[in-house]
């Protein structure tokens, strides 16, 4: 199958898209961008992503490149394009193209907007909440302003590639007073031992993640107890549950911190009930 991406206004054959070698998301990492899961053909959460787009833009001192109907219009152009039924949509905005320089350029350049998307295997995301994952712990090295959402990513870059390596799904990182922040591409939760449903609390330290607000809502609905705040990773090894939630991976169980078991070492009943209730509000099924 052909795939497309889109490059300032053109849609191109994918392996002819590319931008100029002076854009500053190239150069500096000067750009936001973010990840929209997509389920039957249909982009998600939209309003949550646009509205976190609308403010990292903001913190960079940038503008939305163009308004949400027409950024919206792009997003399914390129799921129908790329025919796409289960998978994500990447949206990436730099500063644009200027010469070389660390301050901002004046006057400022056109945007530069990026969009690619690519298929999801829903059977085998499936099949791995069954059985859940592991999690390596990992020392936070990441800036203090993890709640914009740029592509400044290269400590989660590393902290991925080492737990990968030691055989793990993915990394959770953890800060200088010993509190668990967040993964290195996903929102960190723990059902304590009081059974108590339990993620860090928004600050400049974690993404503002738009799955761990739906999340929230679902235990909500649920009126599961909630607690906003930082949990040690003493406290996840003695947890009855963990899980991870992002854009592409739902809600998903961790069964292994730092190769010990969590709870009885399977997925629980509180991450494996609200996974199956994101799906059924957020993605309407997940074949």
């Amino acid at each position: 199958m052909s795939r497309f991406a889109f490059v300032n206004g053109a849609y191109l054959p994918f392996a002819e898209a590319g931008v100029h070698v002076e854009d500053r998301g190239f150069q500096f990492a000067d750009s936001i961008y973010e990840v929209c899961a997509v389920s039957d053909g249909e982009p998600r959460d939209m309003d949550g992503h646009l509205k976190r787009l609308e403010r990292s833009l903001r913190e960079l001192g940038q503008e939305m490149p163009m308004g949400r109907a027409a950024l919206i219009g792009h997003i399914r152009r390129m799921i129908a394009l790329n025919r796409i039924r289960n998978g994500i949509v990447y949206i990436q905005v730099t500063r644009g193209v200027a010469r070389r320089d660390h301050p901002f350029p004046n006057p400022a350049p056109r945007p530069t907007v990026v969009m690619t998307a690519r298929r999801i295997d829903a059977a085998k995301a499936a099949a791995m909440a069954v059985k859940g994952v592991a999690v390596k712990s990992m020392p936070d090295i990441r800036w203090g302003r993890c709640d914009i959402k740029t592509t400044a990513l290269v400590a989660n870059v590393l902290a991925k590639q080492e737990a990968r390596t030691a055989g793990a799904y993915e990394a959770w990182l953890v800060d200088d007073e010993g509190f668990v922040t967040e993964g290195a591409s996903s929102n960190a939760w723990i059902v304590d031992a009081a059974g108590v449903l339990t993620t860090r609390s928004l600050s400049p330290a974690i993404l503002p993640g738009i799955t761990r607000e739906a999340v929230l809502a679902l235990a909500r609905e649920r009126q599961l107890p909630i607690a906003e705040r930082p949990f040690t990773l003493a406290e996840a090894f003695a947890a009855r549950e963990a899980f991870m939630t992002s854009a592409g991976a739902f809600v998903m169980p961790v069964v292994r911190i730092d190769g010990q078991p969590v709870g009885g070492g399977a997925p629980g009943p509180v991450a494996t009930a609200l996974r199956a209730d994101y799906i059924r509000s957020h993605l309407r099924q997940e074949s």
